[in-house]
């Protein structure tokens, strides 16, 4: 049997996270009622002038110089024709001759190695509306909610050979674009959608194949088994003496399998044209300036950085800079705490589980950097058990309370009074003299029994180590 190679570009279309849409002042919240954040310009009514949002541009240029593009300081936007229920002006307002960045690469790793993988172009379009199929009713709705809400497209050259780096790169591109705030990247909502350009050839050939589209893709494990089963479809194709049709397809997760949606178009089937309301873009210096100046540190440096600075080992520094929020807060909190290690504990910990538990996300915690490391200080510095530290966090994760104060209102500071504690050792020692005779007989294994129940005696707020030293002391007397 001939020995195949994939080849594999990618369309990644990504949402910006501006609060307005592209060419109007329409808002771009997720979720709203269908059809109520619309408007003439929008909705594609004659006579709608566009008008491109400033913070659009800055978003596209910021990505572009994080991913390694030249910058085209001269571009403008094109008219890309055709029709689409969704599509409400017959046109869509692209970048199709001069985009707004070129000829960039990113760095991906998988357990092949490292590889560079380039980046044709990223432009500035508007996203289509949204169509929506009543099984039922047998018919479709439209939401022109989504219509112009601003994209930028990243076109990959045709430098992946598998699923692995598809995804790798994938990650790459999220990790990189949340970091910068431009967009949430959130697959399960359409903000990153990703085309799959495939096609395979012979192994040593240097001839491409015909190439087939993949859409609806909302997942990397999505991606990941659509990129498998367009390979093995060719390659089926080609061992049957079959062609294969240059089209688009329709990934089904359910069904683990693509079909037919529309020929693929080529560039000239839109009949591209320059945008006759839009001006073109002229990119200065200043512009330039002032975005370089805001490029944050972006994921693998900030790794690097904790590990060093903090001392946290790869896996702990990987966990907490998976998102860009928790990797603010947990700077800003190691800083004020002066403690990197027990900072990683509480977010990795309890965070982390309660975040599970309410279905919170990093960027939505409401309790502070400030109060978290009040409460690591208070801790450390013997102010509270880490049993009551827990039930303050429980309550700071809810409304961002002061620990300081919320401990001394509910009780919960460790209790200093030797009276009271030797009161309760003796209570302890004397409800439990079976515990005691075995600890005389050589079970040393019983004295956290008795620590746990002199603990709960004092609900907790004992310092440990001094309920640990009366206890030993009493019951070396008592020997």
């Amino acid at each position: 049997m001939k020995q195949y190679e994939t080849v594999i570009g990618l369309e990644v279309h990504v949402e910006l996270a501006t609060r307005t849409k592209i060419f109007c002042g329409c808002s771009t919240r997720f979720g709203a009622a269908p059809n109520t954040q619309t408007c003439p310009v929008c909705a594609g009514f004659p006579g709608a002038l566009p008008v491109l949002n400033k913070k659009v541009l800055e978003f596209a240029l910021a990505a572009g110089m994080a991913l390694n593009c030249e910058v085209n300081r001269y571009s403008r936007f094109d008219r890309k024709n055709y029709f689409y229920p969704d599509n409400p002006q017959n046109y869509q307002i692209s970048q199709l001759y001069l985009p707004i960045c070129h000829d960039g690469k990113v760095e991906i790793e998988t357990a092949a190695g490292k590889k560079a993988i380039r980046i044709h172009e990223i432009h500035m379009e508007e996203d289509a509306g949204k169509l929506i199929h009543d099984e039922w009713g047998d018919c479709s709705l439209v939401d022109f909610n989504r219509s112009g809400v601003p994209l930028i497209e990243i076109v990959s050259e045709p430098d992946m050979r598998s699923a692995d780096e598809v995804i790798a790169y994938l990650e790459t591109l999220r990790d990189t674009l949340q970091y910068l705030k431009v967009s949430d990247c959130k697959l399960q909502e359409g903000s990153m959608r990703a085309d799959v350009n495939l096609s395979v050839r012979e192994v040593g050939s240097d001839t491409f194949g015909i190439r087939t589209e993949m859409k609806n893709l909302n997942s990397f494990k999505a991606i990941a088994h659509a990129v498998e089963g367009e390979r093995e479809r060719q390659i089926e194709l080609l061992e049957e003496g079959k062609a294969v049709v240059q089209e688009t397809r329709r990934w089904d997760e359910n069904k683990e399998s693509s079909r037919p949606m529309r020929s693929k178009e080529d560039a000239k089937d839109y009949r591209y044209f320059p945008d006759p309301d839009l001006p073109p873009i002229v990119v200065s210096e200043e512009l330039l300036h002032k975005i370089r100046s805001r490029q944050p540190i972006l994921r693998k440096e900030r790794q690097r950085q904790m590990q060093e600075v903090y001392g946290l080992t790869e896996y702990d520094a990987s966990v907490l800079t998976s998102s860009v929020y928790m990797a603010e807060l947990y700077e800003e909190t190691a800083k004020l705490s002066g403690n990197g290690r027990k900072t990683a504990a509480w977010l990795m910990g309890e965070t982390m589980r309660l975040m599970k538990e309410e279905g919170l996300e990093a960027q939505n915690l409401r309790f502070s950097p400030a109060h978290l490391a009040s409460l690591i200080r208070a801790e450390e510095e013997g102010r509270v058990t880490p049993h009551s530290a827990k039930k303050i966090f429980a309550a700071m994760f809810r409304e961002d309370v002061d620990p300081d104060q919320y401990m001394e209102e509910h009780g919960l500071a460790v209790v200093r009074d030797e009276k009271a504690l030797e009161e309760a050792v003796d209570k302890v020692l004397a409800q439990c003299e079976q515990s005691v005779e075995e600890y005389r007989s050589g079970k040393e294994k019983v004295f956290s029994f008795l620590m746990g129940q002199v603990m709960r005696e004092m609900k907790g707020k004992a310092d440990a180590a001094s309920v640990r030293s009366l206890l030993l002391e009493k019951l070396k007397k008592s020997l």
